[in-house]
């Protein structure tokens, strides 16, 4: 029987951190009235995240881009303006630039209290953030297909997205070291191929019956299908600090899946590339961001990222037409033009330092840039 076309639903995740706009260091005690108030404005669309300072929004179920940059600018906006109510900044960057993961408070809820005992320091250094973006395919043997092969584009989505240079205080050298503290949890990084649902079914049965994990929610890998939608969720991705990013990130998504289904159709498929190789691409997105090269594993050598942009976009061109999202995806564009915000982090100190600021003073003017890049376009 053939499979019915996926409805390619779209749902938005992003994390956030709440800064004192005295110090520019982290809320770790932010007041309670402050979640409460949110919660009242986005009732089901904002939640409290592991760390007290951080927060949690997620879009309704989404059938546009369009429908959901609408409802993604409401959420960052309210969740922006209830935060400088209580006298407090929001920011949208995968790590904060100089707070220390060691001075944090966890969020007091049985979820959360748990992962602290299971993951012990692993969970505390847990002072990141992501942005994750659900696709609506409800058949499960084409789920996992999909997930098989959209491996390979991660990497490129990744490099598109970083936001995190700075870690307690020092430039770490990478663009991305969200995602290097973020691997040092169990059950992360790429997953597995999988020959059909049912095998994945299988590992999930394994893991559960050894008390190894409670669900498959506990799998933490760069892209999985969800255990509480019928979607294949995308989490490699740094959160963005500017909105259009973000918005740019989850149309290349769902018009990569698209594109996918749309060769599957026509009984082709992309080849699904060994993980090593992958991870390579995944650690010079990590690394280098935009501005580095990735590997053509086509032809077998590193090309600079903007022309693989450039083949990415030529490749799902048809797909973004029809779901009416070209400007959306040539946003990417703009993203390799001006840099990433990992880029402009490292640009904004580097400057301060070089006109005399002390490195302390320079990181929080960093600070000052995301708080301003945050509510860009809202």
């Amino acid at each position: 029987m053939a499979v019915k076309d996926p409805p390619f639903t779209i749902g938005i995740e992003e994390e956030y951190l709440f800064v004192d706009l005295e110090t520019r260091n982290l809320a770790v005690d932010p007041p309670k009235t402050m979640m409460a108030d949110c919660e009242s404005l986005l009732t089901g669309q904002v939640s409290p995240e592991f760390l007290r300072a951080q927060s949690e929004v997620e879009t309704r179920v989404c059938t546009s881009v369009g429908e959901a940059r609408d409802d993604l600018a409401h959420l960052r906006s309210t969740v922006a303006g209830v935060a400088n109510n209580h006298g407090l900044g929001l920011i949208a960057a995968a790590t904060h630039p100089f707070a220390k993961w060691n001075e944090q408070q966890h969020t007091d809820k049985e979820r959360y209290n748990e992962l602290a005992k299971d993951m012990q320091a692993l969970a505390r250094r847990l002072l990141i953030c992501g942005l994750h973006v659900h696709v609506g395919i409800e058949d499960d043997d084409l789920r996992i297909d999909l997930m098989n092969q959209v491996r390979y584009f991660l990497p490129h989505l990744l490099a598109l997205s970083t936001s995190s240079p700075f870690w307690g205080g020092e430039d770490s050298g990478l663009l991305s070291y969200r995602l290097s503290v973020f691997d040092s949890m169990p059950r992360s990084g790429l997953p597995d191929v999988f020959d059909s649902a049912a095998e994945y079914d299988r590992l999930v049965a394994q893991m559960v019956n050894a008390n190894l994990i409670e669900d498959a929610t506990k799998f933490w890998w760069d892209v999985r299908p969800s255990a509480r939608y019928p979607t294949l969720e995308m989490r490699i991705t740094d959160v963005c600090t500017r909105l259009d990013d973000s918005i740019a990130i989850a149309a290349l998504y769902v018009c990569i899946l698209s594109m996918l289904h749309r060769l599957r159709k026509s009984n082709q498929r992309w080849r699904v590339y060994p993980g090593t190789l992958i991870n390579e691409n995944r650690w010079l997105a990590q690394r280098y961001g935009v501005s580095g090269q990735m590997v053509d594993f086509g032809i077998g050598r590193p090309v600079p990222f903007s022309d693989l942009l450039e083949e990415v976009l030529e490749l799902v061109r048809e797909d973004a037409e029809r779901m009416d999202c070209v400007a959306e995806i040539e946003h990417a564009r703009e993203i390799v033009r001006r840099g990433t915000s990992a880029q402009r982090q490292q640009e904004v100190y580097q400057q301060a330092v070089s006109a005399g600021a002390e490195p302390a003073e320079a990181l929080k003017g960093v600070v000052d840039m995301l708080i301003k890049e945050t509510t860009i376009g809202l």
